[in-house]
């Protein structure tokens, strides 16, 4: 099998050609997106899977991106921070050989700050790759070819921006089982406590959560859909360069690197803890979301996406029912609270011992029967 050439920057995405390599097939030509309600019908009575179709890119109006901005500002030390305890514990688990695969497309920034931070602090040049996971249907293994013909597999980390009920780390750990690629995943925010490698476990707002393409390098979500990929070819995604104007993925990254000497201190301080602390997965978002589907009625744990990231996409990208919100997660939430009214979806306030994330979105139960992430 000829394995095809990775993608990159400006002709795939707006990132920088040295900031990732794309192990993904072009699809900016194909017509794949579809209204929310009638791709969530498609999805949950079986008709389709999620993959083989996108959502319609969410263009958010002026208070919209005011908050992003807003939200930036104000989490950009606290991002950097993390990036940074998360790197230190990549590079202690895999050393300076370390290569680093973000699962596209919301681990692609993270991955970016992650090489960032290796080359601030250390003055290394990881590789790193973008590649697709999908739900039920596993890893892109031209991918993972493509990579052990380059590097030694040992050395490989996946990456992500945070966990929900551990879904994606579940299913990397099942699509890795018998590969000689370790499957421990490296995230941004673990509030579902379902990895080692991680920069916190508060459930916080990261604000690339925020937006879709225009904070991913213009990058869709990821597309399986075999009428367009062939066995040899790798997930295939779109290139959205005409949302250019309105792309803010640069300005996430730079404005969290740019926080990197201010933190520096802070995180040589907090590594030996996090280090020495016992960080095994617990899955204790898992129960969380067990405990929430029998208070609500929700038979199909796929309609309950727990944390800020997670409620945002339902928000975003699917048909929400309604969101239960911390009466004392303040002002993470100002972005959900906005999408949910423009879209009419009520906000439930919850005790904060009811709930161990911020916020979390329903998917409306009317569509039950597969929903997935």
């Amino acid at each position: 099998m000829t394995i095809p050439e990775a993608l990159r920057g400006p002709a795939f995405g707006s990132y920088a050609a040295d900031e990732v390599a794309w192990l993904l097939t072009d699809l900016s030509g194909a017509r794949l997106e579809a209204p929310v309600a009638e791709r969530e019908a498609a999805i949950q009575t079986g008709r389709a899977h999620y993959a083989e179709s996108l959502p319609i890119e969410y263009q958010p109006g002026p208070a919209y991106r005011r908050l992003f901005h807003e939200a930036l500002d104000a989490s950009a030390a606290r991002l950097a921070h993390a990036a940074g305890l998360m790197t230190e514990l990549v590079l202690a688990e895999r050393g300076a050989d370390a290569v680093l695969v973000s699962l596209a497309r919301a681990g692609t920034p993270v991955g970016v700050l992650a090489r960032r931070w290796a080359r601030f602090a250390h003055g290394l040049e990881l590789p790193h790759y973008a590649v697709s996971i999908v739900r039920a249907r596993g890893i892109d293994t031209v991918a993972l070819a493509y990579l052990a013909a380059r590097h030694d597999p040992a050395s490989v980390v996946f990456v992500d921006g945070w966990t929900g009920k551990g879904a994606i780390a579940r299913e990397l750990t099942d699509a890795l089982r018998g590969t000689p690629f370790p499957s421990d995943l490296a995230v941004l925010a673990d509030p579902g406590h379902c990895t080692a490698l991680h920069g916190t476990r508060d459930d916080f707002l990261i604000p690339s959560a925020c937006l879709n393409s225009t904070v991913s390098g213009l990058v869709s979500r990821t597309v399986l859909n075999r009428d367009l990929i062939g066995p040899g070819d790798f997930h295939g995604a779109k290139f959205y360069a005409d949302l250019a104007p309105g792309d803010v993925s640069n300005v996430f990254l730079d404005a969290v690197s740019s926080r990197f000497a201010d933190v520096a201190d802070a995180v040589r301080r907090d590594l030996p803890a996090l280090r020495a602390a016992d960080r095994a997965p617990t899955w204790s978002g898992w129960e969380a979301v067990r405990r929430v589907g029998a208070e609500h009625g929700v038979d199909d744990l796929n309609l309950i996406k727990p944390g800020v990231g997670e409620t945002t996409r339902v928000l975003l990208r699917r048909v929400p029912w309604k969101v239960l919100a911390r009466a004392d997660a303040g002002d993470d939430l100002a972005h959900i609270r906005l999408l949910a009214k423009e879209r009419d979806v009520p906000v439930v306030e919850v005790a904060p011992d009811a709930l161990p994330y911020s916020c979390a979105g329903l998917i409306h139960p009317r569509f039950s029967g597969g929903a997935v992430q």
